[in-house]
Order: C-alpha cells, then structure tokens, then sequence
C-alpha cells in the first residue's frame, strides 16, 4: 500500500491524541487472502495448527426492560424486551420517533439505558465502565451507517484498515485482512481508489467491509440502503443475506425500506419506544 507506514503513523498518533490505547482483542490468528478456487469466505490461519479456518462469529442479545428518556424528560424507550438469536436477520420499523435508532444506539454500548438490563454476547453492558464499553464495540460489534462516512483522504484499503490499527492489530496484518475482506465484497480491484472513485454501492461495500476487519459477532446497520438506488439496494440486500448465511453473523436493521426487511428472518414493528409487532418469515 503506497504510504502505508505514513498512514499507519496518522492512525495511531490520531488514537493517542484522543486519549484511547489500542487494545488487542484478538488471539493468534492471521487472516489471508483468498487464492484462485478459494471460498468467498476471507479464511484464518490459526498459527498454533497452521489450519486455515473461515472467520468466526457468535452472537446472542437480551434486552429487558430497557427504558431511556431524552434530557427533556421525552421517553424513546418504555420497558424494552427483546431477544435475538445468534445469526439472526432482524429488520426493524417504526415511523419517526418511534425509538429504532435510539435501541440500536443502546444495543451498540453508544448510549446507556436508563434502566434495564442488556446482555450481548453474555456480558452485561450496563456493568462495563466507558473504558471497557470502547474495547466491547471494538471486538463484538460493527456499525453500517446510511452514508458510508469513509474518510475522504484514504484509499478503500486505508479505510478498512483502521478499525483494525485502532484495537491494536499490526499494520501488515491489518492490510491482509482488509484485502481479504475487499476481495469478498467484489472489489479486490478498488483497493487503492479513494471514496470519490467509487460508486455509491462500492462505498457502502468498502463500508461493510470496515464493519468487518475486527471480527464482530454483531451488525447493526442503520438505514444503510437509504442513500443508494434501486439496483445497489438489491446488491446491499442480497451483502447482508450472506453475512448471515455464511458468516453466521446476527445483523439488526434499522430501515424503512420494505424490500430490506423482507429479507429479514424476522421484522419488529415499533411505536412510542415499544414493540407492537413481531413477524417471523
């Protein structure tokens, strides 16, 4: 990567300046690349057996009795369940106001409920310190926003990487894994465009791929179709399936587009900060 140890050096003096030490989460495994005849799915090299493994994902999320009041003392959430299975397609809809974002912002550690109880994974959110929450998001989750928020001045290989940098994994490890992962989203030959070289369904794709460079068990995706056309719709709705599919990973969008949660295994209507529907595909 042209400039990669310049960038690397960018990335990691913008993490000590914000006041947040990497962290390793991860044990003795080296991604790589995909050669000709390989699976679509980016592989593992565990470097204790030397056997090349698919990534792994696990994931459960429990939620009780979430409750969360905006300052103004607006109730978003009221008593809040929910559980979800590990690898569990989850849309979920609601008109403006209803607390779809505020829930998905909660289930992402980004917001403390006022009360209940959320476990994800087992742990219990409301019990880490913000220390510990910034290291959980890191390992367990991975966020898909409407618009892509690429950071203009890097490559697609760049912007993939720095989650990566950020937990504390080696700069060459990174880049093998942010290939790999590119590779599998169909774009092994964009690796070195810029945001502004891309078309918006690539950008969305580079965007997955940042989601996934630190193996999360979790996808929350917020609205993530809504900035696209109709044909990079379907391309990002059939990108979500097979996350699930073969990845095994538990995906939970937000959305108003109909076509996207029918996809789902299962979509949740809400209203007024609670669940009024529950339909099972």
């Amino acid at each position: 990567m042209r400039n990669f140890k310049r960038f690397v050096a960018f990335v990691l003096c913008a993490v000590m300046l914000a006041g947040v030490m990497p962290v390793a989460l991860y044990g003795p495994t080296t991604v790589v690349a995909e050669g000709e005849g390989a699976s679509e799915v980016p592989t593992v090299e565990n470097e204790t057996t030397g056997v090349q493994e698919p990534f792994t994902f696990q994931h459960k999320i429990e939620a009780a009795n979430l409750s969360f009041h905006f300052p103004d003392s607006t109730q978003v959430l009221n008593n809040f369940c929910l559980q979800i299975k590990q690898g569990e397609r989850i849309g979920i809809q609601g008109a403006s106001g209803a607390g779809k974002t505020t829930l998905l912002q909660i289930i992402g550690s980004l917001e403390k409920a006022d009360s209940g109880i959320l476990t994800v994974d087992g742990i219990s959110l409301h019990q880490l310190s913000d220390k510990e929450l910034a290291a959980f998001r890191g390992k367990h989750i991975g966020f898909v926003f409407q618009f892509h928020q690429l950071l203009p001045e890097f490559t697609a290989l760049e912007n993939v990487c720095i989650p990566a940098l950020i937990a504390g994994e080696k700069a060459s490890k990174a880049e093998t894994k942010a290939k790999a992962l590119l590779e599998a989203m169909g774009l092994s030959d964009r690796t070195n465009h810029k945001p502004n070289e891309l078309s918006g369904g690539e950008k969305q794709r580079v965007a997955v791929a940042r989601a996934l460079i630190n193996q999360p068990s979790l996808i929350l995706a917020d609205e993530p179709s809504g900035s696209l056309d109709s044909t990079n719709k379907q391309e990002l709705h059939s990108l979500l399936r097979k996350l699930c599919n073969e990845y095994g990973l538990t995906v939970l969008v937000v959305t108003h587009d109909k076509n996207l949660a029918e996809v789902s295994d299962r979509v949740i209507e809400m209203r007024d900060g609670a669940i009024i529907a529950s339909t099972t595909k």
